[in-house]
């Protein structure tokens, strides 16, 4: 496991606290839908009682559908059980100022039962579990992640009350790699990328992307629990900046018909020593044998683990030929029309996956690459050939097309259950179905505008 030195050492937030200079602490988690759920304390009572203490949340908060309703089907969390609290423990590793909020540091916190059984269905605790499995074997996986996101000349609240429609692209047409696109919105990306490299992560740039108003600013890989941490944060902080600016921006999937967010997640693992194990100059494409059965693994489990990696019923709507995002389960050497593209050398040699979108949970995501990745390898799975050509009129399996498809592979999955434990799986099972039945008893502008007259 590497170093996970914190941005901010918790003797440092006691001198700033001192000096008047930080006044409030958030103390979050992550929950199913990835957002940041926790309490803003006076900073005071932070150290003296939150910091070594903890403090509690109710467990609601990993039973709830998106729009914060009470739902059935939970195990861990009912109205038969009381809707209890469960404890919140600050990870000192992650403390950092978040320079979009004046006077305010933030902890990611892990959580725990009040016996101190950790809480298996956190998204969070699911990726430490699998991390646990690869140090088992002497390795440890770096991550990075690639967030897209549109930008609206318009307020959340403006954007709210029109129901989403009639909003203004901060760009109006495609602005991929143009200076100029990315310029007419540089005040708001410098702000993001200035302000999270304060919050101690390493931006890398910002791109201009395919839809209208349309960016994504890339940041340095890291290990990958550090990584997961650092994307809620960022995707929480983004939006925050934006609301400040008097704009909106989404990381939601599909927001229309153009391409949608994407999340690619690159993955890598490295030995005890920091030596890459997925190298091997003498090997094909310099993959080594560990590497080729561990994308194999991702290959084999990609249908049955889709559901951590698109969580959502817009997360399907990303899935459509020639949209850059895949439909083939299927690998290729830096061939962006597959699920899986290998890219680097030495050691930048990784895979990506480019399933997920900007709705993923990346907790969730990672976990899922890594108990794909060691079925792959404990089980010398062997890879099948590159595609090379166009994915999309190829005669590879497909990635689901819907959460129903997804959320029933995940559910039969003995993979799954093998790797993430019955509760897990039953767990986001539900969540699946929650959120499936909320758009199947919907009635959408699409239905409106097909059938209020002409039918």
């Amino acid at each position: 496991m590497a170093d996970r030195t914190p941005p901010l050492t918790v003797a440092e937030l006691r001198r700033l606290i001192d000096t008047g200079t930080i006044d409030t602490v958030v103390l979050a988690f992550t929950d199913m839908q990835g957002r940041l759920q926790g309490k803003r304390f006076a900073a005071p009572f932070f150290l003296d009682e939150v910091l070594e203490h903890g403090t509690e949340g109710c467990n609601y908060l990993l039973a709830v559908d998106a729009d914060m309703n009470t739902v059935d089907g939970y195990a861990m969390s009912s109205w038969e059980r009381g809707y209890g609290d469960f404890a919140m423990h600050a990870d000192t590793a992650t403390l950092r100022r978040t320079p979009w909020n004046e006077g305010t540091a933030l902890l990611i916190a892990d959580l725990a039962w009040h016996d101190g059984a950790p809480v298996t269905a956190s998204p969070r605790q699911i990726l430490r579990r699998q991390l646990d499995r690869l140090a088992e074997r002497g390795w440890s996986a770096y991550v990075g992640t690639e967030l897209e996101f549109m930008v609206f000349n318009d307020t959340y609240e403006d954007a709210w009350s029109r129901g989403y429609r009639q909003m203004q692209p901060a760009n109006q047409y495609n602005v991929d790699y143009s200076v100029l696109g990315t310029g007419r919105v540089e005040p708001l990306l410098r702000r993001i990328r200035n302000e999270m490299g304060a919050a101690g992560m390493t931006v890398e740039s910002a791109k201009g992307e395919c839809n209208l108003g349309q960016h994504e600013i890339a940041f340095r890989y890291d290990e990958a629990l550090t990584t997961c941490d650092q994307h809620v944060i960022y995707k929480t902080g983004a939006k925050e900046i934006a609301a400040q600016e008097g704009r909106a921006l989404t990381f939601m999937a599909k927001y229309d018909e153009r391409e949608g967010n994407s999340c690619h997640i690159h993955l890598s693992l490295r030995d005890e020593f920091g030596q890459p194990v997925f190298a091997d100059p003498g090997g094909e494409l310099g993959m080594a044998k560990t590497m080729r059965h561990f994308l194999a693994g991702q290959l084999a489990a990609l249908r049955e683990l889709t559901l951590l990696y698109a969580p959502n019923v817009n997360s399907y709507k990303r899935y459509r030929p020639g949209s850059f995002a895949p439909t083939a389960v299927a690998w290729g050497p830096d061939n962006r029309t597959c699920a899986l593209r290998v890219i680097g050398h030495g050691h930048s040699l990784r895979f990506e996956n480019r399933v997920p979108g900007g709705d993923v949970n990346p907790y969730l995501a990672v976990a899922a690459m890594i108990a794909a990745g060691l079925h792959g390898v404990d089980n010398e799975l062997e890879l099948p050939p590159a595609c090379t050509g166009n994915a999309y009129r190829g005669d590879d399996g497909h990635v689901p097309a819907t959460l129903r498809e997804a959320a029933g592979l995940w559910q039969a999955s003995a993979l799954a259950r093998g790797a993430f434990g019955d509760e897990v799986v039953e767990h986001y099972a539900n969540m699946a179905r929650v959120e499936q039945d909320a758009f199947d008893t919907a009635v959408t502008d699409w239905e409106r505008y097909r059938s209020f007259e002409r039918m």
